[in-house]
């Protein structure tokens, strides 16, 4: 599996940003892709994740109801609309695949696979 993130970049607060992943080499055995993100001298967290199949979605209590992920099966490629942009959404964001359970998919450890990561800059 090969995951590829674009759409970073430099915003103002209370701007939107589109991230894409576009992944290559899905497996039936893949279960959900997801968002991660990383500060400067954080730890890798939880963003948002979607059933590959179903399409169900998952958000972290800070993005719900500004960041919405989606998914085009057709084009292998997973998306992260982010509204109401905030300067502590200032991170990397990666991309990644699971092949695990439901139960993992907010943590770092369910998935294998991960992008490169792109630069989201949110500035006040």
């Amino acid at each position: 599996v090969q995951l590829q993130a674009s759409g970073g970049g430099l915003v103002q607060a209370g701007g939107s940003l589109r991230l894409s992943c576009a992944a290559s080499g899905l497996t039936s055995s893949t279960r959900a892709l997801g968002w991660f993100r990383q500060a400067p001298g954080k730890e890798r967290e939880f963003v948002a994740s979607i059933r590959w199949s179903g399409g169900n979605t998952y958000y972290d209590g800070s993005v719900k109801g500004r960041f919405t992920i989606s998914r085009d099966k057709a084009k292998n490629t997973v998306y992260l609309q982010m509204n109401s942009l905030k300067p502590e959404d200032t991170a990397v964001y990666y991309c990644a695949t699971s092949s695990s359970i439901l139960s993992t998919w907010t943590s770092v450890s369910g998935y294998g696979q991960w992008g490169q990561g792109t630069l989201v800059t949110v500035s006040s």
